[in-house]
């Protein structure tokens, strides 16, 4: 068992040992209740279904609701699943915390849902220069892409042309992040620089 579900509470800096003042994500990790498991007999593999923060029955269909009663446990806002070795160690209806696998100085991934950016140009979406200085005769083309491709041949854009569209809101996992501080009596990660997400989105935490 590697992973944990979290939920992402903003930024802050601290001071290290050495003196050097450090940015940090905050990670909130509250009771991850084990709402499935899954054997290699049954379903091919062995793994196990998380479930964090109560969930209103009103708003939860019935499907769901039948699945959170096979477990025993309240209907919860968000599931996530994790590959497992031994399913032996679980039971259904059991929580996990923190300081299951985690501890001061670990690397781990994050992973969550990007901020949305909208519709966005080149420059801020590729990093793009635009095409020079303003010149008499040029009208708005400070932050242009420039050409996208020969006129004649192919007669056509490439597919995967870096060009404007949306940005953000798309699943970004960063990778070998440190963590400088466990509170276990808030239930909160601090981990080195920072994570993908708005504040309170909720992110899959796994050892690195």
């Amino acid at each position: 068992m590697s992973g944990l579900i979290g939920k992402n509470m903003g930024m802050t800096n601290i001071y290290l040992n050495d003196g050097r003042n450090v940015a940090c994500s905050i990670v909130q990790i509250n009771k991850c209740y084990i709402t499935q498991i899954k054997t290699f007999k049954k379903d091919g593999y062995n793994s196990i279904q998380l479930g964090v923060d109560d969930k209103k029955h009103s708003k939860t269909n019935n499907p769901l609701l039948g699945h959170f009663k096979k477990s025993g446990v309240h209907p919860k806002k968000k599931l996530s699943e994790f590959k497992v070795d031994n399913i032996s160690n679980f039971r259904l209806g059991n929580f996990l915390m923190i300081d299951f696998f985690l501890k001061v100085g670990d690397l781990v991934n994050v992973r969550g849902i990007s901020k949305g950016k909208g519709f966005q140009g080149v420059v801020k979406r590729h990093n793009f220069s635009g095409v020079g200085e303003r010149s008499h005769g040029q009208h708005n083309r400070l932050r242009s892409p420039g050409s996208i491709g020969a006129g004649s041949n192919p007669s056509r854009v490439f597919k995967g042309k870096k060009m404007a569209g949306r940005m953000g809101n798309k699943y970004v996992t960063i990778k070998n992040i440190q963590i400088l501080k466990i509170d276990m009596t808030r239930n909160i990660l601090l981990l080195k620089g920072s994570i993908p997400g708005n504040k309170n989105s909720y992110l899959i935490i796994n050892k690195a």
